[in-house]
């Protein structure tokens, strides 16, 4: 990793999937926050009480990472969560050999030997976003978490959006929401706002809540313990924000489309049987599957 204050390097294990990835945050980016395009992610931060944005763009064997920010002794950390992000520690070469041993995940594997499972620049912003997912679609949870950070955000300093096209905000903290009237603000049903107050609040009582490490078993029984939280919402937060390789939302329903090869699709403990056989890359799977599926989607709406 090469950091001379202002720009960086995050070396990646080739290959590299960078189109799959950026399309995945590109439909979840948040207004505001985030802009995404086909050859630049970029958002904003804050550091120490300052204000800032970072550019990632693609190399040849790296990420090329362009940093405005005041503290430079926060740009370590900043790093490490773009390398979390952008999932660049991850070695391809044993999660494809592992994953094509099963015929249904085999020619999904050679069409994107490099793909990687999109992580979490900051696990609350991302698990209050996909609380906001639940029971829509990802352009409405989008919207919404526009609408979150319009209400609630901090406005970015007027001379870092100078220079920041198109990024306004920082995401709202906890200590904003846990006391917010979130349905209100949103129009959205009640249960979900006190969803939204009640992980900000427990952010608040326990800030080791997204910390990676715990194990897929406790992390998903700390996060299930919290109201509005049900199994397929913690284990897309375990999969992205505390990057555990083994998460699968079983439920989901475009991982059993995927899994339809035109005798109708498994149930989710047909899922969870054939799954054994991809741990402990489960999380890798579910990116093939949806990748896979979004795909086939496209093909078909262009036909």
């Amino acid at each position: 990793m090469m950091d001379d204050g202002h720009r960086a390097t995050l070396p990646v294990n080739a290959p590299y999937d960078w189109a799959a990835l950026v399309a995945f945050l590109a439909a979840r980016a948040i207004p505001g926050v985030e802009v995404v395009e086909a050859d630049r992610y970029r958002r904003t931060l804050c550091r120490g009480g300052r204000h800032g944005a970072v550019t990632i763009e693609p190399g040849e064997s790296e990420l090329r990472v362009f940093l405005d920010l005041p503290d430079r002794d926060g740009r370590a950390a900043i790093l490490a969560r773009l390398a979390a992000l952008f999932d660049t520690l991850a070695d391809p070469g044993p999660i494809a050999a592992r994953l094509a041993v099963d015929p249904a995940l085999a020619p999904l594997v050679k069409a994107r030997p490099g793909l990687r499972v999109p992580g979490a620049f900051d696990g609350f912003e991302m698990a209050v976003r996909a609380i906001l997912g639940q029971q829509v679609s990802v352009a409405a949870a989008t919207g919404l978490a526009g609408r979150l950070v319009a209400a609630f955000g901090t406005p970015l300093a007027s001379a870092v959006a100078t220079r920041a096209v198109g990024l306004t905000h920082l995401f709202p903290n906890p200590e904003v929401l846990a006391g917010a009237d979130v349905a209100a603000a949103l129009n959205m049903p009640r249960a979900r706002g006190r969803a939204i107050s009640a992980l900000a609040a427990a952010v608040l009582r326990e800030p080791d809540l997204f910390a990676e490490g715990q194990g897929l078993e406790a992390a998903l029984a700390r996060l299930t313990a919290l109201p509005g939280i049900g199994p397929w919402t913690a284990q897309y937060i375990a999969m992205r924000a505390l990057r555990e390789p083994d998460a699968l939302p079983v439920g989901d329903i475009g991982l059993l489309r995927a899994l339809d090869r035109g005798r109708g699709r498994p149930s989710p403990a047909a899922l969870l049987a054939q799954a054994e056989g991809w741990r402990p890359w489960r999380a890798y799977a579910a990116l093939h599957l949806w990748t896979g599926d979004a795909a086939r989607i496209a093909e078909q709406g262009a036909g």
